[in-house]
């Protein structure tokens, strides 16, 4: 009878020294408590008086904010459903040619933010950009007003951008949960006469319901908290209306409210996608050893499925990359000076300190619930993990204005009392950036962590604490080692997120302190692509890491 890896024995609690316990407890209480502060503050903000702008607000764009979200939210639902599930189930399910290819060439559009799509198309399809002025020579059109070329910068451009980076979210959650579905029930629709369709949409596609649902959620996660596609195309949403009230007219107060109101449409999404699964119960009957059966293609066929799994591929990841390079390459005197490097140097430092200290922190809090797995350190760290749900503006807001208080109010009490001042000790420090990423990526690292730990059999706990070795010790001599591709991946997956990561450094980073991430938005926002060409190439090439570890954790899982 096998045992619960995530539940630790009655004799690791009995024999952890009290104090040994006391640490582990505290400390993880106190990390979710530091964790949540931003998100609190932001709640808090909600009854706070921000004076006639509020209003103002309300009488002039915040409609649009809502409206603009809802739609951006819908579509981007929609596309991303469409072509994940699709692509899962082609590559999955069936066999043409290439499919063995692609199951891995779609998780490349991970690797690039849709930001970096947006100014790498709108380069493209501008007027004067390759493509329409390949249309005017090849027909002989003279002006704008011989043809219609539809506008990218626009909700649908938007849209379109961000389909084709998340859509990866549902394809690789989708896919996971038709590997898992059992041979035998496939066999059985078949027997039963059930062509493929029917076998899709009656039995494959009710069981991936859960994985579809938390893909999706991830994706309109991730759609809230874009702030440079939209910004970019003329989108008003509400993460593009916090940096305007914040920056702009510099309304603290309102931008608080209005990441306030932003949460709620994350926690709408949060318990829609619980409800949408909380009375369904889905058993797969595993270990036949059956492989799931294969829909051989003709073709035609083969070559439709072929076209249709390669066009996300092409778009998402191939085009742009290749666009980015020509542009880099072509521009060598202009895109690798020293200012490129170091931009990097910076995103290096904050991506490598981030990761370090998020992995250390999930390694306490997983190791802690191992420890004592009750409700207390349940709910703990699930707080502490709740920060990857929120978007970087909302996170942001959340961080600057209580530092920025403290910074003030220490700063008026030590005029007061001692004639020093001590200016801005926190607020607008890389101290207060990594804080910012750590609240939005602990999840990230956490995961990974909890995973590699649960693992490791509760027996190794107790040979350690019979060879007298308390709680720290059998973590750093037992575990860590054990754990080290767990922490390597937690790690590099945190690190590629913060190389990303635009609207929570835009807002709080120092003087100063660009990063790439930074500098792209600001050069495409002067229309300066050929130097923001290098940094973004860059960060997509830094992103192609975490799709190397899944596509590698994929094929080794198949193969076991």
């Amino acid at each position: 009878m096998s045992k619960n890896p995530n539940l630790a024995p009655s004799g690791i609690e009995q024999k952890i020294p009290h104090l040994s316990f006391n640490f582990w407890t505290i400390s993880v209480i106190a990390i979710a408590l530091v964790i949540a502060t931003p998100i609190i503050f932001v709640f808090s903000s909600i009854f706070a008086k921000s004076g006639e702008i509020w209003q103002h607000l309300i009488d002039t764009v915040l409609l649009d904010y809502i409206t603009n979200s809802c739609l951006l939210m819908l579509g981007v639902g929609t596309g991303v459903i469409v072509i994940g599930v699709g692509t899962a189930w082609l590559v999955t399910m069936c066999r043409f040619g290439g499919s063995r290819y692609l199951e891995w060439l779609l998780l490349l559009p991970l690797a690039a933010p849709a930001y970096l799509l947006a100014y790498a198309y709108t380069n493209l399809l501008d007027y004067f950009g390759p493509v329409q002025t390949g249309l005017r020579n090849i027909f002989g059109w003279v002006s704008v007003q011989d043809y219609w070329f539809p506008n990218i910068r626009s909700l649908w451009g938007a849209m379109l951008m961000l389909i084709l980076v998340l859509y990866p979210y549902v394809y690789l959650l989708t896919r996971v949960a038709f590997l898992e579905q059992a041979a035998g029930t496939l066999e059985a629709s078949r027997s039963l006469g059930c062509n493929p369709w029917r076998s899709f949409f009656t039995i494959a596609l009710p069981l991936a319901r859960p994985s579809i649902m938390a893909g999706l959620a991830l994706a309109l996660m991730e759609t809230l908290n874009d702030f440079g596609t939209v910004e970019y195309f003329g989108v008003t949403t509400f993460t593009t209306g916090i940096y305007r009230t914040w920056l702009g007219m510099g309304e603290r107060a309102a931008a608080a409210q209005l990441a306030a109101f932003l949460m709620l449409f994350v926690l709408v999404l949060i318990v829609l996608e619980r409800l949408s699964r909380q009375q369904a119960r889905y058993y797969q009957v595993s270990g036949s050893g059956k492989q799931i059966p294969q829909y051989e293609l003709g073709i035609g066929r083969g070559i439709i499925a072929l076209i249709a799994c390669s066009i996300p591929v092409a778009l998402g990841f191939i085009i742009p990359c290749i666009y980015l390079f020509q542009l880099t390459i072509s521009n060598l005197d202009v895109t690798l000076d020293d200012d490129f490097w170091s931009l990097a140097n910076h995103s290096f430092v904050l991506a490598i300190a981030t990761a370090v200290v998020a992995t250390l922190v999930s390694l306490i809090m997983a190791y802690g619930q191992r420890l004592q797995p009750n409700f207390l350190m349940r709910t703990a760290v699930r707080i502490a993990a709740m920060g990857y749900a929120i978007p970087g503006s909302v996170i942001a807001v959340g961080i600057l204005i209580p530092l920025g208080n403290f910074d003030n109010g220490l700063d008026a009490w030590m005029k007061t009392n001692f004639g020093i001042s001590t200016g801005l000790l926190l607020s607008g420090t890389i101290v207060s950036l990594i804080f910012a990423y750590l609240v939005r990526f602990l999840a990230v690292a956490f995961g990974s962590v909890e995973s590699s730990l649960n693992k490791i059999t509760p027996s190794l706990d107790d040979a350690s604490r019979s060879l007298g070795s308390g709680a720290t010790k059998t973590l750093v001599k037992v575990h860590a080692p054990l754990m080290s591709g767990g922490l390597l991946t937690a790690s590099m997956l945190v690190f590629v997120d913060v190389m990303k990561e635009l609207p929570a450094t835009l807002v709080i980073r120092p003087f100063n302190f660009d990063t790439l991430a930074v500098r792209v938005y600001q050069y495409a926002s002067d229309e300066r692509l050929i130097e923001a060409s290098a940094p973004a190439l860059a960060i997509v090439l830094v992103g192609i890491i975490p799709v190397i570890l899944l596509t590698w954790r994929i094929t080794k899982s198949r193969n076991t």
